[in-house]
């Protein structure tokens, strides 16, 4: 076996070694449901089992059915051949009991009685999307061509709960923003008797249109995209509240000053959901009247910067205690009904659940790990042990722990008074095996990792590096896990190279005065702190040759790569940008108006930001990649950083990716990727 050579395919045919790891858990009172491929290579979830005897049983594998015996035979064949690229059951939905089941595949709907049933396929009035049963089991509410729909299961009756003629507007769906940016993927919500729902209007007319072609197939249309770019119109989003006897009521607030809805769900109160200004300066909590329409606040609010939106925020106890998080100083902490119930220093990342007055969260105090936290009538207390990264879910007496760890993963179910019971994963492991040493950088203590190649010894002559970071507020590299982004690292280092990353400021983790760092400036920062990095790491490994510095990233990090040999030749010698979001102007309002303001307030910042400015500036060897095909961001970012290139008489590279999105996924352009990335660097640094 040569690492080298293997290592490429072997990440692209594991999905990055994720094929085969159990996800989307579901605790019952005597079984877990969850999805997951059968291997290694294999990229179809199918529904699994585990009884409380901690025996695993397949429920549904998606080559099992036959999705399409209704259906005209044009439709059925169009599914046929779409099923090599299909993921299999990709999200699945159950009762308050876990008892019944349903999901989509191909866009046709099927329910399952329990777990031991046959899936039956169930008549919609069109092509699924998002179905979801509601909580005591009876109905099934989804999406399709636009329009929000209810199933009784009983007598298959169908209901449109929603619709409009007009095609700009939708239902039950979340728009761009709300997806990409604001972490809301959901459009409807059941309340918890299953009688009512709770649904979002969008409306695109406002949002301005962009055309995605495909160059390599030009006797194709291009596909139109509503995307709203900074200083554009947003999409006009209302919520209503529905019963299914035909009754409808918008809730109503000051869209104009809150035209953002960033969270929203459906308790035992009644609808609670929170709305945001479009400087997200301000958030409100409301509550609603489902039958009047009246709404009230709960909660508001306020910070200079940006309020940081928190998953699982806002909720509700039992008993209608507000459950939110506050940044007081450099901590963010839970916040229950105005009081704070975690300390300074821990984090809060993320609400789980709340059940009855308990409350589970992600937290963590140390920013390579993360860690899972219960708080309930005995106060606060820790779930999860160890140096990683720790998840789970509770429901009573059933705790799953999920662990990502230096050694790998684990799926723990731990019932009072029974044995643990492990759930299996059938991931890959990596034929390389990562060599971490671990640094902190400088006074800040820049957490950052060092990969250095397995032949490498002490007193060897040194390696030119290669700093790989992410470095943006969308997620942190450096934590005390294994998996695809350590091991193709140890990959580029067992080519030759010492592999630096590095979490810089603006990265998540360290607390609200930690992120908003970067606030009107997302960029000089973050570099300042790779170039830290890089030399606190020579420094303490001895290994680095800081005469040959190359840096790779992508998505923002294409950006820090970037930016790092037009601003800082003196350190960096060699880049390769992938997906680099080059032009500010040209991602959307939700998330760039976060960091930078709107732009006609701020037109300098955005002008000083954007790496067109700097192109004239270009010293070092460039390697530009983007899919053309990626609709976050789009390849135009990419163009007009090597036109103003161009323009200014610089040579660089730029490598296009046919047909292919953000990320690339298809095994060929995966695999080739990371050698197109190892071929440039070694000709240059090697």
């Amino acid at each position: 076996m040569n690492p080298i050579e293997d290592f490429p395919v072997q990440s692209a045919r594991t999905g990055r070694f994720t094929y085969g790891l159990p996800k989307a858990f579901t605790l019952g009172r005597e079984h877990v449901l969850f999805l997951r491929a059968t291997g290694p290579e294999d990229r179809t979830s199918c529904l699994w089992q585990l009884t409380a005897d901690g025996v695993e049983h397949l429920v549904v594998a998606p080559e099992d059915l036959d999705s399409g015996g209704s259906l005209p035979e044009a439709e059925r064949v169009r599914r046929e051949r779409s099923r090599e690229h299909s993921s299999g059951i990709v999200a699945y939905s159950t009762d308050r009991a876990a008892r019944h089941i349903v999901f989509a595949l191909q866009g046709v709907l099927y329910h399952l009685d329990g777990p031991e049933a046959l899936p039956r396929e169930v008549w919609t009035a069109g092509l699924v999307v998002d179905p979801r049963i509601d909580p005591a089991g009876r109905r099934v509410a989804y999406v399709t061509g636009r329009e929000l729909h209810v199933v009784d299961l009983a007598d298959g009756k169908d209901l449109t709960v929603a619709s409009d003629p007009d095609p700009e507007v939708s239902w039950g769906l979340a728009e761009h923003e709300a997806a990409e940016s604001m972490g809301r993927t959901r459009g409807y919500w059941w309340s918890p008797d299953g009688t009512r729902l709770l649904a979002a209007r969008v409306d695109q007319t406002p949002v301005q249109r962009w055309w995605i072609a495909d160059p390599a197939n030009p006797d194709r249309p291009p596909r139109e995209v509503a995307y709203p770019v900074a200083g554009t119109a947003n999409a006009i989003v209302t919520l209503h509240a529905f019963d299914l006897e035909g009754g409808a009521v918008e809730l109503r607030w000051d869209r104009r000053r809150y035209e953002y809805l960033t969270a929203a769900t459906w308790d035992a109160h009644g609808p609670l959901f929170a709305v945001q200004s479009r400087d997200q300066r301000t958030l409100l909590v409301l509550a609603g009247d489902p039958a009047t329409g009246e709404t009230r606040i709960l909660h508001e609010q306020r910070d200079p910067a940006w309020v940081e939106l928190i998953d699982g925020t806002p909720a509700r106890t039992a008993s209608g205690r507000l459950v939110h998080t506050e940044d007081v100083g450099e901590t963010r902490r839970l916040v229950i009904d105005g009081v704070p119930v975690t300390p300074d220093g821990l984090q809060v990342r993320g609400v789980l659940e709340v059940s009855g007055e308990s409350v589970l969260l992600e937290a963590n105090d140390e920013p390579t790990e993360r860690h899972l936290w219960l708080y309930d009538a005995r106060g606060l207390r820790r779930l999860s042990n160890g140096p990683g990264v720790h998840s789970g879910s509770l429901v009573d007496d059933t705790l799953l722990l999920t662990s990502h760890t230096e050694s790998g993963r684990s799926f723990v179910v731990r019932r009072r008074g029974l044995p643990d019971r492990s759930i299996e994963a059938r991931n890959a492991e990596p034929v390389v095996t990562p060599r971490i040493t671990w640094v902190g950088a400088g006074k800040l203590d820049l957490r950052t990792a060092v990969l250095l190649p397995s032949w490498y010894r002490p007193g060897d002559k040194p390696l030119p590096v290669l700093m790989a970071p992410y470095g943006g507020p969308a997620m942190q590299l450096v934590t005390r896990t294994s998996g695809g982004a350590y091991a193709a690292a140890q990959w580029f280092a067992e080519a030759g190279f010492a592999v630096v990353i590095a979490d810089g400021r603006g990265t998540p983790g360290r607390g609200p005065v930690w992120e908003k760092t970067v606030h009107l400036d997302n960029l000089t920062l973050p570099l300042e702190d790779q170039v830290t990095a890089l030399q606190a790491a020579a420094e303490q490994t001895g290994a680095l040759d800081l005469s040959r510095v190359g840096i790779k990233g992508w998505s923002y990090g294409g950006l820090l790569a970037a930016a790092a040999v037009l601003l800082r030749p003196d350190v960096f010698h060699v880049a390769v940008a992938g997906a680099a979001p080059a032009d500010q102007r040209l991602y959307d309002t939700h998330w760039r108006e976060r960091f930078l303001g709107h732009p006609d307030e701020n037109p300098e910042i955005y002008d000083r930001l954007s790496l067109m400015t700097y192109a004239a500036d270009l010293r070092r060897p460039l390697l530009l990649i983007h899919g053309l095909a990626d609709d976050n961001v789009f390849a135009a970012h990419t163009l007009r950083l090597s036109a103003a290139l161009v323009a200014a008489g610089r040579p660089h590279q730029v490598l296009p990716l046919s047909n292919v999105t953000h990320m690339a996924s298809s095994e060929s352009a995966a695999a080739g990727l990371l050698r197109s990335q190892l071929a440039f660097l070694s000709s240059h640094l090697l």
